[in-house]
């Protein structure tokens, strides 16, 4: 009689000095991937798209809208995004999670509803196309449309890690537990604040602030350490892990390249542009080398979105700004901060690696060092549409000494 039998397969001890286990096998769906699937909305997978607004929306009966998942290669596992239509004069269903979740408004215009406890103090403020928020971690919310129009959002959140992680949605949705440290009963919570002050870790530009009325025309300070005249700041919004910048690259300039690992996704909000990627491995001049088909490009526009690292491992990406004004994107990491890098104790030093040169020790290619392929199709870009390179040639002149 054979082992196998009635549906029940049996584990097998390898004979001889054969290996156990299939060798080879598909990845296995998360229970993210499961949950996504069992709400009923499309899934985008891919590098990017141009803009999220041509993404397909389907009828969501969670939330109370029409909605679409995407999950851009290199994110999953890492977190999570979707986009979600509120119907004119309509709003999406109160709920609450355990998941953190910031939202950026692609079209319209409305209010939201923030509170701890049911039948507390709600916090009420007001959103138009380009505010940027976040939702503390298991407050309840309600997210109002406030004209006849729908009104569109894109969301990122770190409902992956949990739902991954715990593996029961009953519990990230129903739990009771008040985040008090995240959320406060102050007048002021979602007050916008402009004051800058050093992150504490790289001590670059840092926002504290649960609002960003306008992340299309705010004031970036000065950062250079992207391109030419390059402007960022970091918001960090009610206590989350969720780590995102603002950033922009000025007309007729592009930014060097730079290589890390995957998490980053890049969404513009102004102006036009696109983005090549590719495998560190292929080195810093892969057209050059023989590696162009590699390489990887993406065209975005507001709000399109690109990964600036797909494929798991070290990829090198750079932006380009082909329109006639500033290029400016935001880039979404989940709770991956740049400088949380496995396996060191703490206390460990560290380099700003994606901003330094590989002369350095970093990871970024300086103008001098990078294929010529990149300035040759850059000009050819800016030519189509009639705008003037900005880059001066002093800064593709090999340094003395180097």
């Amino acid at each position: 009689m054979p082992h196998d039998s009635g549906g029940v397969v049996h584990w097998h001890e390898p004979k001889g000095g054969e290996r156990a286990g299939f060798g080879k096998f598909g990845q296995p769906r998360s229970d993210y991937d499961r949950f996504m699937e069992s709400e009923g909305l499309p899934v985008f997978r891919g590098i990017g798209v141009r803009k999220v607004q041509d993404l397909p929306l389907v009828d969501w009966k969670r939330t109370g809208g029409r909605g679409s998942y995407i999950q851009l290669h290199g994110t999953e596992g890492k977190w999570g995004s979707y986009v979600v239509e509120i119907p004119g004069a309509g709003a999406l269903n109160t709920e609450r999670h355990l998941y953190e979740e910031i939202f950026l408004v692609v079209e319209g215009r409305g209010s939201t509803e923030v509170w701890l406890e049911e039948g507390g103090k709600k916090h009420v403020f007001e959103w138009q196309q380009g505010s940027l928020f976040s939702i503390p971690v298991n407050a309840w919310h309600r997210i109002v449309n406030a004209t006849s129009s729908p009104a569109l959002l894109l969301a990122g959140t770190t409902a992956p890690n949990l739902i991954n992680l715990v593996g029961n949605t009953d519990f990230i949705f129903n739990t009771h537990y008040q985040f008090t440290d995240r959320f406060s009963g102050a007048e002021n919570f979602y007050k916008p604040v402009d004051d800058i002050e050093p992150d504490p870790i790289r001590g670059l530009a840092m926002r504290r602030t649960n609002l960003v009325p306008d992340v299309v025309n705010c004031e970036l300070p000065l950062d250079n350490r992207r391109s030419p005249g390059y402007r960022r700041v970091e918001p960090f919004m009610t206590g989350n892990k969720f780590y995102f910048w603002i950033g922009q690259h000025e007309t007729g300039r592009y930014s060097t390249a730079h290589a890390h690992t995957s998490a980053a996704i890049l969404i513009c909000v102004k102006g036009k542009g696109y983005t090549y990627t590719w495998p560190e491995d292929c080195g810093e001049t892969p057209w050059k080398d023989g590696h162009a088909d590699k390489v990887k490009r993406v065209d975005y526009e507001p709000v399109g979105m690109v990964s600036a690292a797909p494929g798991g491992d070290r990829w090198y990406h750079q932006h380009f700004n082909t329109s006639d004004e500033p290029f400016r994107l935001t880039a979404w990491f989940g709770p991956h901060h740049p400088s949380l890098v496995t396996g060191l104790p703490p206390g460990d030093k560290q380099i700003d690696y994606t901003a330094m040169d590989v002369t350095e020790g970093g990871t970024s290619i300086p103008y001098w060092m990078e294929d010529p392929f990149v300035r040759e199709e850059f000009a050819r870009n800016i030519a189509r549409n009639n705008g003037t390179i900005r880059m001066e040639p002093s800064r593709y002149a090999k340094p003395d000494g180097k």
